[in-house]
């Protein structure tokens, strides 16, 4: 009897894999159709070598679905994300672009994400303040619509398609924050004063001493 049962329990659990690796069949980057969404992001501060500080500046993110877009009657949510150029995924392989899209480690950073709503037909714009813990990099937003299942469908970007234009960079926060720095040189400067209020009040004691 308990063979039986155990028997039993190996079939359901072997049942039970095969069906999530048919759920979770592999969704490829190609098979996405391109340039559903217009996808434009406006730094807080542009110029020619302007570098974003994280945890202060802005991104000002513009998205509207496509004229051309065919796939829009499977559209649940829209997902937008911040992206690495390629400049920033050189040597680093934990960045690395992939066309199966669950491998896919270009697009780590999660900026938001809104439920489609096919009777809105105009740009829908947010602002989005750069994470404190975004590291330095060169950047592209990418918007993703995604069906019912939380499956990508289609999407488009701030950039081109080979990821070179409208790119924005940014500078992650040091180990060493200002107000420590502050912190640090007002303790200094206690530190000394006390230490000579000491050897004052001293000197006085021992003057005093003497007088007797």
């Amino acid at each position: 009897m308990a063979i039986k049962k155990l028997l039993f329990a190996s079939l359901l659990i072997c049942s039970m894999i095969q069906s999530s690796h048919g759920a979770t069949k592999e969704r490829l980057f190609t098979d996405l159709e391109k340039g559903a969404l217009e996808v434009t992001a406006t730094p807080s501060r542009t110029g020619e070598g302007v570098v974003l500080a994280a945890g202060v500046d802005k991104l000002s993110i513009t998205w509207k679905v496509s004229s051309t877009a065919t796939k829009t009657p499977e559209f649940k949510n829209i997902k937008v994300k911040l992206c690495y150029a390629p400049v920033s995924q050189v040597d680093r392989p934990w960045r690395k672009t992939e066309n199966e899209l669950f491998k896919d480690k270009s697009c780590p950073h999660k900026i938001s994400s809104f439920p489609y709503d096919s009777t809105v037909k105009t740009a829908q714009s947010f602002d989005y303040t750069l994470e404190r813990d975004i590291p330095t990099g060169t950047y592209f937003v990418r918007a993703y619509a995604v069906d019912a299942k939380d499956h990508e469908v289609a999407f488009g970007q701030s950039t081109n398609a080979d990821k070179t234009t409208n790119l924005f960079s940014v500078q992650a926060i040091s180990g060493r924050h200002k107000s420590l720095d502050i912190a640090s040189v007002c303790f200094s400067v206690f530190s000394v004063v006390a230490l000579l209020v000491f050897f004052v009040n001293e000197k006085r004691k021992a003057k005093i001493e003497q007088s007797k």
